[in-house]
């Protein structure tokens, strides 16, 4: 039977990491941003993920990002540690030392590269699990990224074959897949939307909740929204959900975190700094987040956001 977390429910962030122009972690800047978030409602915090640039990170710039964000939140949130690799060997090492830093579970991105099989994922995944049997493991799923899915069988054959595959993180936009699994699911298991703009959607389907991007900006609107729709009220899930629509749709009008630090910036929250491939948004884009950032009061004016 999987392991019951009655905490694996609502909002969780997938935290951008804030670097310096020099490249280096904003370590200061982090505190601040987790802090931020656990004042919005958050309740869930995800380093070390797609949003969080560890593609560009070593092991341990990855270790100390995990260990600053539990030692801010500890108490105060749980913390799901990004811990995926495209190897298994790496993913397992991974993880064992975000438990021994105190992460309350880890993510497991589907490997990229590679393509493995169903099969391939099946044995990457269930080696983790029982690596680390006492850790809870929240599957990944974005092909986006990975060029690689894992199909809604494989999800609920893992769910029912490893007590600590406790959840997924589905982003594969494919919502017949999404309520194969909410229909099959054994006990205790939970699905979170990786998509902020299904999270309302998904969550009528049964879905417990989002890993959320939109909510490093606004932490407060989408842990509010994300718990009306739990609780049942619809109708103020919704009129919340298409007021903050715009922002979870141009989070996305260039490869995530471009636009969201794009934004951030504008919020005065951190600094636009990247690591190579990744690099500042166009104009154009920028123009555009400029405009919905403002209509949702979270910059003054144009001057503000300059």
């Amino acid at each position: 039977m999987t392991m019951k977390l009655d905490w694996m429910r609502g909002c969780a962030t997938a935290l951008v990491t804030p670097f310096k122009a020099d490249g280096s972690i904003d370590e200061e800047r982090l505190r601040s941003l987790v802090d931020r978030q656990i004042k919005g409602g958050v309740k869930m915090l995800v380093p070390c993920g797609t949003t969080g640039e560890s593609a560009t990170m070593t092991e341990d710039e990855d270790a100390r990002v995990i260990a600053l964000t539990i030692d801010v939140a500890r108490g105060r949130a749980k913390v799901i540690a990004g811990a995926g690799s495209n190897s298994t060997a790496s993913a397992i090492e991974y993880s064992k030392r975000a438990c021994e830093a105190g992460a309350d579970a880890v993510l497991q991105v589907a490997p990229w590269y590679n393509k493995p099989t169903q099969e391939g994922l099946y044995a990457h995944f269930r080696a983790i699990a029982e690596a680390v049997p006492d850790v809870p493991v929240m599957l990944y799923n974005v092909p986006g990224r990975t060029s690689s899915n894992i199909a809604a069988q494989t999800t609920l054959r893992l769910a029912r074959d490893c007590e600590n595959i406790v959840a997924v993180k589905e982003a594969s936009g494919n919502l017949t897949q999404i309520m194969e699994i909410l229909r099959e699911r054994p006990e205790n298991f939970s699905v979170l939307s990786g998509d902020d703009a299904v999270t309302l959607p998904l969550i009528a389907l049964g879905a417990e909740g989002i890993v959320s991007v939109a909510s490093n900006e606004i932490p407060d609107l989408m842990s509010q929204m994300t718990n009306l729709a739990l609780g049942g009220k619809w109708s103020e899930a919704r009129e919340l959900h298409y007021r903050v629509l715009p922002l979870m749709e141009i989070n996305f009008i260039e490869s995530s975190p471009g636009p969201v630090k794009a934004a951030m910036a504008m919020m005065g929250l951190l600094e636009e700094n990247f690591r190579l491939p990744l690099v500042p948004i166009t104009e154009k884009s920028r123009a555009k987040i400029r405009e919905v950032v403002r209509e949702l009061g979270l910059i003054e004016s144009e001057s503000a956001g300059a």
